[in-house]
């Protein structure tokens, strides 16, 4: 075997043992970095107004297991889509004796969401109640729930938002329980919302 491959193989072997070491430290760490996370999720000392005239704190998800979904009310897909989608789970829910669950759509826009318009925009969804507050005070609970939100300027002048679109699921003590994907199958998202009600 000539010098070159040999060296080759052996730094080949070295690269394949770092790899497996980082795998490694990854699958025995990462779960409980995810448990560290999920035990925080939802933590943190914003305060908000819910359009009914009520406040949205971390005390809000105690008592009752709860939705929570961060949007905006000019969002042209994925917020309608999923308020019709926990219209479908909430009737789902409705042919099983369960439900509604509460739900909260909480604006990552609210310069332009106030409580009243939030209000009106989510009316149509049964549970749901819209959140919104100031700049600063949503930028704490988007930290606090770990979710993505981004101005994009439009070449218009204006701007849409880029965010993430799960909906949060949380336990009546308010921990973290499980997320439902955009767009995920009916069944399964009504799966995890029943296995939340039943615990």
């Amino acid at each position: 075997m000539s010098p070159l491959r040999k060296i080759a193989l052996a730094a080949w072997g070295g690269l394949a043992l770092l790899a497996l070491s980082a795998g490694s430290w990854f699958y025995m760490l990462e779960p409980r970095l995810n448990q560290s996370v999920a035990d925080t999720l939802g933590h943190g000392d914003y305060a908000l107004v819910t359009s009914d005239g009520g406040t949205f704190t971390e005390e809000t998800l105690d008592g009752a297991p709860s939705a929570v979904f961060f949007g905006f009310a000019h969002c042209p897909e994925v917020c309608p889509t999923t308020l019709g989608d926990i219209g479908i789970w909430q009737d789902m829910l409705a042919e099983d004796g369960l439900g509604p669950i509460r739900a909260f759509f909480v604006t990552v826009d609210p310069e332009r969401d106030t409580p009243e318009m939030l209000g009106d925009y989510v009316s149509w969804t049964k549970g749901v109640t819209g959140v919104s507050g100031s700049r600063e005070e949503i930028d704490k609970a988007i930290r606090a729930f770990r979710v993505y939100a981004q101005r994009v300027p439009l070449k218009d002048g204006g701007y849409t938002m880029d965010h993430s679109a799960m909906v949060l699921l949380f336990d009546e003590d308010g921990s973290f329980f499980q997320p439902i994907s955009y767009q995920e199958d009916p069944e399964r998202a009504v799966g995890k919302i029943r296995s939340l009600l039943a615990g």
